[in-house]
């Protein structure tokens, strides 16, 4: 109803609009307009030939830079007594006696530290976990920095277990050191978390 009452208001509305500036447009060209004709036309030639400018005489108008003489070249040295010495400078190296001490603070002992931790692969036959599973590891580090007496503590899925253990027998670590001298590094416990692949 409302678009019915809009189409006869507007459609007469419209016509009434169109047809005023249609009268005011046909005024405006009724009228004569007086156009003064331009006094100066601008007169373009386009065989117009160009003249070549004298060149000669503005040259004798430019004026070089002077330029600033160079200095004159050092004097020659003939007098062959004139020659630095290659001999170099003799000095003795000075003895320190001092008796250091580093202090009571010092200890150059310290517990096995990690190198390499190579992260696990996850299992295939585990891809049914959801994901955030955790196994706890226990082991034991060598003088040699190699892990061994792997054992899992702890698993909150068993699938995770070998791939777990696998790993950490590939971790590399500064063995421990006690008074100069690598030793067994026993209890080491760590926490593997799995997380699925993303596709």
């Amino acid at each position: 109803m409302g678009s019915l009452i809009r189409l006869l208001l507007g459609v007469p509305g419209a016509v009434v609009v169109t047809g005023l500036l249609f009268l005011f447009m046909a005024a405006m060209i009724r009228q004569d307009l007086d156009l003064a004709e331009e006094e100066d036309a601008v007169n373009i030639s386009i065989t117009a030939q160009l003249q070549d400018s004298d060149l000669s005489a503005n040259a004798a108008d430019i004026k070089r830079p002077t330029l600033d003489t160079p200095p004159p070249p050092p004097p020659a040295v003939t007098d062959p007594t004139n020659r630095p010495t290659l001999d170099g400078a003799q000095v003795q190296v000075p003895k320190i006696d001092a008796n250091l001490s580093i202090g009571p603070g010092f200890n150059p002992d310290r517990d096995a530290q990690p190198l390499v931790r190579i992260p696990p692969q996850f299992p295939e036959r585990c891809k049914a976990a959801t994901g955030g599973d955790t196994v706890l590891l226990q082991f034991d580090v060598t003088p040699e920095g190699q892990t061994a007496n792997i054992e899992v503590v702890d698993s909150t899925n068993r699938c995770f277990n070998r791939a777990a253990s696998r790993s950490v027998e590939r971790w590399k670590y500064q063995p421990k050191i006690v008074d100069n001298k690598a030793e067994w590094r026993r209890g080491v416990r760590t926490t593997i978390r799995f997380q699925p692949p993303a596709d």
